[in-house]
């Protein structure tokens, strides 16, 4: 019979959510990449901006939430990154802009950084 320590448990379950944030900002990466070699205005781009919102979206109101274990100074730095990437998004949605590479770079630099 298995036996699992408490500490084990979390720690899977907080690689797990690593993981997890990693193969999602993997995905916004290639989808926001393949839009971007299309063009602003193709269904790839909608596709993408929209799936990029909802991940970002989500990051930033995990951030934002007191049970985040995160240290309160990366935290806030992550939110204004994620607030960023969404003003970009949007500002491409909008036509203001059709530079996918500022939020593609950034998005790789944060899925790297993840430990």
């Amino acid at each position: 019979m298995y036996q699992f320590s408490y500490a084990d448990i979390q720690t899977d379950s907080v690689a797990d959510a690593r993981d997890r944030e990693r193969q999602l900002l993997s995905r916004s990466i290639d989808l926001l990449t393949a839009a971007a070699s299309i063009g602003p205005d193709s269904m790839e781009a909608i596709e993408a901006l929209h799936f990029t919102n909802r991940v970002w979206t989500t990051f930033v109101e995990d951030l934002g939430s007191s049970e985040n274990a995160l240290p309160k100074e990366l935290r806030a730095n992550l939110i204004s990154i994620g607030l960023w990437v969404l003003r970009e998004t949007e500002d491409i949605r909008q036509g203001r802009t059709s530079n996918f590479e500022g939020v593609i770079e950034v998005s790789q630099i944060i899925r790297d950084g993840i430990q």
